[in-house]
């Protein structure tokens, strides 16, 4: 390892953004750039992105990045990618331009494919190969959706010409050089969030391929999550350093928390909210709702699997408070909001916009606020809004509890919205067990930059990286029980009131 360089920097492309994060070998944060994509919304349930602008976003961030700090690719060791796993690009490898827009892992026009393939073994059908039910928050429909309803596409998949990829698929191959011999391949992580990878084997399935009706010419190779993909090509701004390290969102969280052993967990608050906890190298498929998904692999080492709890909406309902009903202005201000407020006056919300995920998996639900009255106000209703994040955590982790052997006794938490204290203080409260927050917040990108660093050895061990982790701030509960269960069954008693929503009436 050159003396001279010192820093790796992380490609997080997520669903609202992508930013580029260099880090010091003491995991800090040097720099960061941050750009913003559009959230595109053809009908109600789909949701796209153009990814063209995120490749175009990716560039400008790492360039950002770059000049804040004064660095240039001569200092920077490797590059990692982490990404929003489920979106699914289908691009023509001739062309290097996409055959459709993005179709983002919120979105849920392929509940149709879903009932049909539900039709022979029912939702579980896939679920002992794959970890995952059949639902529309995977890639897998996604794939065989575009090939059955962009025109030409099917025809040019057989052919050979198109290739799919989750977003890190996606920017890998525009980085290693895209149609001038880019590397197309995605690590363990992302694959198990398809629906066409076996989890004992970590490869493709021929049976789930068949069943949906992708060509195997289009998937990516998969690799480990921590070894050398490639280099970056030809004149952007890293040409040559090695791409090296690639985690799906929350198991870069989960990998950036260093929670590394058998029963160490993370839960990160971004977008949606991901509980995921660590099973070690053996296979749990869950009783009680959650997914069975692979954590992390290193090099030619096993893989290490996890269970997963995934909410779809936490801190998009932020956004939509901001956006859609111009509640406030700026995400920060719903903590202040809130806080006019001694409760949430009876009024909760459950964001069922597209489906209940985890535990439920409920895609006739939609979203509903309940309990309201002449009393509520502005401030009940952005309350209640933080609420909601803290309440589907719970149930999450009552399933994992249900799930293991050994309950839990605090929850690590990271991602955005972890910012806010008082929400921080609700999920301790509601949990009734401490929740801890890192000093490094940005545990996503930093997982991913822990990846790379490790395949170019930046750093040498999993016990240097357990080392660099550190607590800033500790809550802990100070609700009484008995409150505590009684906001949990008015919150049960909301959910159940967004079921069966979705029927031939609803469009």
């Amino acid at each position: 390892m050159s003396t001279s360089k010192k820093y790796v920097i992380a490609i997080d492309q997520g669903t609202t953004s992508s930013r580029a994060i260099i880090f010091d070998h003491d995991g800090r944060i040097v720099s960061t750039g941050q750009k913003e994509h559009e959230q595109i919304f053809p009908k109600a349930g789909w949701v796209e992105h153009n990814p063209a602008e995120i490749w175009d976003n990716t560039r400008e961030v790492i360039g950002n990045a770059l000049s804040k700090a004064s660095l240039t690719r001569h200092h920077i060791a490797a590059v990692g990618i982490t990404n929003q796993r489920e979106t699914t690009v289908v691009w023509d490898k001739n062309t290097g331009k996409a055959v459709y827009n993005a179709i983002v892992w919120q979105d849920t026009r392929t509940q149709d494919i879903v009932n049909e393939l539900a039709e022979d073994g029912g939702l579980e059908r896939f679920k002992d190969l794959t970890g995952l039910p059949l639902a529309t928050y995977f890639a897998g429909t996604k794939v065989k959706w575009i090939l059955d309803n962009v025109e030409g596409a099917r025809e040019k998949a057989e052919a050979g010409d198109l290739l799919f990829g989750t977003t890190d698929s996606w920017v890998l191959w525009n980085l290693t050089g895209g149609t001038d011999g880019g590397v197309h391949a995605t690590d363990v992580t992302n694959a198990s969030r398809t629906m066409f990878m076996d989890l004992k084997t970590l490869s493709w399935s021929e049976e789930a391929l068949e069943a949906f009706g992708v060509p195997a010419s289009m998937l990516p190779e998969i690799k480990s999550s921590s070894e050398v993909y490639g280099t970056v090509h030809g004149d952007q701004l890293l040409r040559e350093v090695p791409v090296a390290g690639i985690l799906g969102d929350q198991q870069a969280a989960t990998f950036g928390q260093a929670a590394f052993e058998k029963g160490e967990a993370k839960n990160t608050y971004g977008t949606g909210c991901f509980l995921i906890v660590n099973t070690g190298e053996e296979i749990v498929h869950s009783k009680n709702g959650l997914l069975t998904t692979v954590g992390y692999k290193l090099g030619d080492q096993p893989a290490t699997y996890a269970l997963e709890g995934s909410i779809a909406v936490a801190g998009s309902l932020v956004q939509w408070l901001r956006d859609n009903l111009g509640l406030i202005s700026s995400a920060p201000q719903v903590e202040k909001l809130a806080e006019t407020v001694e409760d949430n006056g009876g009024v909760y919300i459950v964001p069922a916009f597209s489906g209940l995920f985890a535990p439920y998996w409920r895609p006739d639900a939609r979203g509903a606020i309940v309990g309201l009255t002449r009393f509520a106000n502005k401030g009940h209703i952005a309350r209640a809004a933080l609420e909601s994040t803290a309440f589907q955590t719970r149930e999450v982790l009552d399933a994992v509890n249900a799930d293991s052997d050994v309950p839990f006794e605090e929850l690590k938490v990271d991602g955005g919205m972890v910012a806010n204290d008082a929400l921080m203080q609700f999920q301790s409260d509601i949990l009734g067990v401490p929740v801890i927050r890192p000093k490094v917040i940005e545990t996503t990108a930093l997982g991913a930059a822990y990846a790379a660093g490790l395949a170019v050895g930046f750093w040498e061990s999993l016990d240097e990286l357990r080392n660099q982790w550190a607590e800033d701030t500790r809550w802990t509960p100070e609700l009484p029980e008995e409150e505590r269960e009684r906001q949990m069954r008015n919150w049960k008693k909301a959910v159940t009131r967004t079921f069966d929503w979705v029927d031939d009436d609803v469009r």
